[in-house]
């Protein structure tokens, strides 16, 4: 029982930043068009996209300073500021007077929320994983790394439910008008819990660098720069797989391949199913035959099979199609980023792990996967690549195989950490 509560402080932060990047990318043209003053309808949806882009931004700034915090305070002081912040943010962007009422400085306020959300979010991966690699059974450690992952599919579930039931009982004068701040209010409420789980139920260790008189990033760039070089690499793929053939794919199947929205919906519904099943699946084998086999077959299968599912597809799909399609590219994500939090934590120590995850994770992030969607837009338009998110995701799967040939010889079996000579 105490496991299960310490996977559920941990994850809950992560449930929450998923969920609000979901309703945000569910309602951008509401908050565009409250936010921004513009006549034309696709300009305000792209301003509010491009805010939505400073929480990739803001990511580094948040791994660097909490991460920081984490490896000097403790990961559950860390953690419960994250939530905290997570909830500014969300506040934020529901309390946020349209364009109408003051003008330029409800622009200012979202772009503050934005950064505020991102500063988190970069924060919030490398305390919540060192916490869960420090605080399992050894025997345990994969399946608990996984849930992390899980919890994405589960927001995006939830996000995608909030949006279906509020588009059902309300029109769209009144979702433009003050519906659309409802999903926030919703996360907003969730904070509370997050920090009291995390308060109550997360022992309050002592911090790793705690008597020690040592300089976290003098440590951690100055011993072990080539295994921040491996997580690096690793992470690549574990940005680019999610939000390209996660995120990304119903707007891609609508715009390639002619499919209608409902279609593509049910299909993300159906493909975040899997990933949350798939996701402890792979944490639980990566118990049993070691994390480094399982990131190694899944990224050779990410490499090769989304572009043959994707190029099995008919002009114009089927729901059962979508559907099949969808739930197989995201179950081989889940085998992947399911086992990726463990792998990446057996990189480093304990004094600089947080900051290890999180430094190598969000630089990852913020170019290979916060951008993701538009570049895969822009070069699906110009080149007419039907299958550019499945070519995306095998060049990323690169460098993330070749990282894991080197992990294998370099860390070995047991997950033994080695500086650099």
């Amino acid at each position: 029982m105490r496991h299960r509560n310490l996977i559920m402080a941990a994850s809950v932060g992560n449930l929450l930043e998923w969920y609000d990047f979901t309703v945000y990318a569910l309602f951008a043209r509401y908050i565009g068009e409250a936010v921004f003053r513009s006549a034309d309808g696709f300009s305000q949806l792209a301003q509010s996209l491009l805010v939505f882009g400073l929480g990739a931004v803001a990511r580094p700034l948040g791994a660097f300073v909490l991460g920081l915090y984490a490896d000097r305070h403790g990961r559950r002081k860390a953690l419960s500021v994250t939530c905290v912040l997570m909830g500014v943010g969300a506040a934020l962007i529901m309390l946020d007077p349209p364009y109408a009422h003051i003008g330029r400085l409800s622009i200012l306020v979202l772009c503050c929320a934005r950064l505020l959300q991102g500063i988190c979010a970069g924060g919030e991966i490398g305390s919540a994983t060192a916490f869960l690699n420090e605080q399992a059974p050894r025997h345990l450690r994969g399946l608990s790394g996984s849930f992390l992952q899980a919890t994405m599919g589960l927001s995006n579930i939830l996000g995608a439910g909030v949006a279906a039931v509020l588009t059902t009982i309300l029109t769209d004068a009144q979702l433009g008008a003050w519906g659309w701040r409802v999903p926030f209010a919703i996360g907003l409420a969730i904070i509370p819990v997050g920090i009291y789980l995390r308060r109550s139920m997360m022992p309050d260790m002592p911090a790793p660098t705690a008597g020690r008189n040592i300089s976290v990033l003098s440590e951690l760039f100055g011993k072990y720069k080539r295994n921040i070089a491996l997580a690096l690499c690793m992470s690549i793929l574990w940005a680019a797989a999610p939000y390209s053939l996660i995120i990304y794919f119903p707007l891609y199947m609508q715009t390639a391949f002619g499919v209608s929205a409902h279609a593509s919906y049910v299909a993300f519904m159906a493909g975040n199913l899997a990933l949350v099943g798939g996701s402890l699946l792979a944490g639980r084998m990566a118990d049993r035959i070691g994390a480094w086999r399982m990131l190694s077959g899944s990224a050779l299968a990410l490499a090769v099979v989304p572009m043959m599912l994707t190029a099995a597809l008919p002009p114009h799909p089927g729901l059962l199609a979508m559907v099949g399609v969808e739930t197989g590219l995201c179950l081989l994500v889940a085998l992947y980023v399911g086992v990726a939090p463990l792998g990446i934590a057996s990189l480093f120590p304990r004094q600089v792990r947080a900051s290890g995850i999180a430094i190598s994770y969000n630089a990852a992030m913020t170019v290979f996967g916060g951008f993701a969607p538009a570049f895969l837009s822009m070069l699906g338009a110009r080149q007419h690549m039907l299958l550019a998110p499945a070519f995306y995701v095998a060049f990323a799967a690169i460098p993330a195989l070749a990282a894991l040939v080197a992990c294998a010889r370099y860390v070995g079996p047991t997950h033994d950490v080695q500086p650099e000579a």
